[in-house]
């Protein structure tokens, strides 16, 4: 059975840099969970950083994939580095996910992280661009479907058509 990593904050941990969680309601969330699926991670946090914490951007208008390829920094609203926190947060994440076994990833999007739909664009001023987070690109290097939490009717079609074929 595919497992899904999942970014803990849509689970209902109070694991977001504001403190808060943001929990999905979906009916496909509790049978994920009652058939032992879901791998819950939140990866800024397994990579040391506090909650609460400063809010953060990738700068520049850039992309996760700009971060992991050295061309991008993450910046805090109160102008601290946390690029490197942020490069050992997705491969923590891409850690758990192979050694789970995910093959697909639903995070939370927007996040410098975990975003997959779109990011912010590193003015602080909520003005979105389409982008991944540093996770959500790391993930999708390593070749797991990352799903947005917008996009979770995808993710319930991908698996029950992953599963059709399978039992074929």
């Amino acid at each position: 059975m595919d497992k899904i990593l999942v970014s803990a904050c849509l689970m209902g941990h109070a694991v977001r840099y504001d403190g808060r969680s943001k929990p999905l309601a979906h009916p496909a969330i509790a049978r994920w969970i009652e058939e032992g699926r879901m791998v819950t991670i939140c990866p800024e946090m397994s990579a040391g950083m506090p909650v609460p914490r400063p809010q953060a951007e990738i700068e520049g208008g850039a992309t996760g994939e700009d971060v992991l390829a050295g061309h991008a920094r993450v910046v805090e609203i109160s102008g601290g580095d946390v690029t490197e926190e942020f490069r050992k947060a997705a491969e923590n994440a891409l850690a758990l996910a192979t050694e789970t076994g995910c093959r697909y990833a639903l995070l939370i999007d927007g996040s410098p992280s975990c975003g997959s739909g779109f990011v912010y664009d590193g003015t602080f001023s909520g003005s979105r661009q389409a982008g991944n987070g540093v996770t959500a690109a790391l993930l999708k290097q390593a070749g797991i479907a990352v799903y947005s939490d917008r996009d979770i009717e995808e993710l319930v079609a991908r698996l029950a058509t992953g599963e059709a074929h399978s039992a074929v």
